[in-house]
């Protein structure tokens, strides 16, 4: 587990080189907390000096439950006197966003880019977000050490974090999973099945004249953002990637981008038919029981699945199974997608020192504790030496050879009637359907990068 921590840093401090243009360099109106008073404000907050302080947190409740943000809440208020609102909803966004066009705004946020109502992205492009640099330099509250010292390098310093191309952070890395392809052990020879693990894409689509099972499925198209960005390393290499981040036209016009399309071409063909109509909210757990059913042979996904199908049938033998995407080519770098989750304080929060506090809480041994109980795992140094040994299945992907990818596109000023996402993952529904081909597809993400690359001016 060593290793694998050691080549998520290399990789890591290497995204961290990540530069963009995006949106403005202005900063939120809001002004933060020295980064001194903050630090002293954790250490006065653990003797109990925010009694009669109200904080409000709202948190997306996802696979993991809503019962560990209750139970640090509670831990919260123990240590510090405060109370703690806390809102938690499977569709946040539908709760929060109403009451801050309200000017109703809660303190900290738990909810990460990427959701297909994008409100953090659509709220960094307006400013919306308060500056959380000073926060790293805070001590842990409880602890004798700061919070930029808990955290893995490049965790912090990558485009997520850090969107408007400067040394500011304004989203905190929260629970973290690689992303990879999901499958069932028992079809392959180290489960005891007749499948060979394909280690190239070449391998990968030779398997449909070895089986009648369908090769491919995904939960919902959005899925496929942490899938494609782990393609776009593996057909270019790592500048090659920061580059396609930031939207730049020849990038996304070049021969390396043509052959990433070329297999997703391929893999919609090689996709189960009842994927896109089952692709939502709604049913997506149908798309996710194909695997279980052996009814689909992949499935791009975290591995917050596993706690999500925990109850589901499945086929006899069935056990879970998780690689890297395949090379493009015999003895090419493989690549899997380190997803994280993000928290962050509204620029409105008319309580930003507690947010701060509460979210130096956040990486206590005692919350991480509280949070990897459940399954939620977050990018503290030493982590992953307390996991199950089932966690660390899919977190040792990175002692197995394969490099990670860490980023999502750069910022930009907000574009009228642009769907970014629906472009970049969802016309994968259309490619699966028919409806679109995949020259199209890859046509319409050149047109889509080059007016993001404008508003990034």
């Amino acid at each position: 587990m060593k290793k694998a921590l050691s080549m998520l840093l290399a990789v890591a401090m290497a995204a961290s080189l990540l530069t963009a243009c995006g949106g403005t360099t202005s900063t939120p109106a809001s002004t933060p907390a020295s980064t001194s008073g903050a630090a002293s404000a954790a250490s006065e907050g653990a003797q109990g000096d925010y009694a009669g302080q109200t904080l409000k947190v709202a948190a997306i409740e996802t696979a993991y439950g809503s019962e560990m943000w209750q139970k640090v809440a509670d831990a919260f208020e123990a240590k510090t006197g405060a109370t703690v609102e806390l809102t938690t909803d499977k569709n946040l966004e539908d709760v929060i966003d109403p009451q801050m066009k309200a000017g109703n705004f809660y303190d900290v946020i738990h909810l990460a880019t990427g959701r297909e109502k994008a409100l953090p992205e659509t709220m960094l492009k307006e400013n919306a977000l308060a500056d959380l640099t000073d926060v790293l330099n805070m001590q842990v509250l409880g602890e004798e050490v700061t919070v930029g010292e808990k955290i893995i390098p490049g965790f912090t310093g990558n485009l997520t974090t850090n969107p408007y191309n400067d040394d500011k952070v304004y989203m905190m890395p929260m629970f973290y999973s690689p992303c990879g392809l999901f499958y069932n052990k028992a079809n392959f020879t180290e489960g005891g099945g007749t499948l060979t693990l394909p280690t190239t894409w070449d391998e990968f689509f030779a398997l449909a004249d070895q089986t009648d099972i369908p090769l491919f499925t995904y939960p919902t198209a959005g899925y496929l953002d942490a899938f494609i960005y782990a393609m776009i390393p593996e057909v270019g290499g790592q500048e090659f990637f920061n580059s396609a981040l930031r939207y730049d036209e020849a990038t996304w016009a070049s021969e390396e981008i043509g052959q990433m399309y070329d297999v997703l071409g391929k893999l919609a063909a090689n996709t189960e038919k009842s994927t896109p109509s089952n692709g939502n909210a709604d049913n997506f757990l149908k798309n996710q029981q194909l695997v279980l059913d052996n009814k689909a042979l992949f499935m791009p996904n975290g591995n917050w699945v596993i706690g999500e199908m925990a109850d589901a049938p499945r086929a006899d033998g069935f056990e879970w199974g998780f690689m890297a995407l395949p090379a493009m080519e015999q003895g090419g770098d493989r690549y899997s997608y380190t997803f994280f989750e993000q928290c962050w304080v509204p620029a409105g929060s008319q309580n930003q020192d507690l947010a701060k506090v509460f979210i130096s809480y956040l990486y206590s041994d005692e919350a991480a504790a509280i949070f990897a109980e459940a399954g939620a795992v977050q990018p503290i140094v030493g982590m992953t030496d307390k996991l199950s040994d089932d966690n660390k299945v899919y977190y040792s992907v990175y002692d197995n050879g394969a490099k990670a990818a860490i980023g999502t596109f750069a910022t930009t000023k907000p574009v009228e009637g642009m769907n970014f996402k629906q472009i970049f993952c969802f016309t994968m529904d259309s490619v699966v359907n028919g409806t679109k081909t995949v020259d199209q597809w890859q046509a319409d993400m050149q047109d889509a990068c080059k007016t993001m690359a404008a508003a990034m001016e």
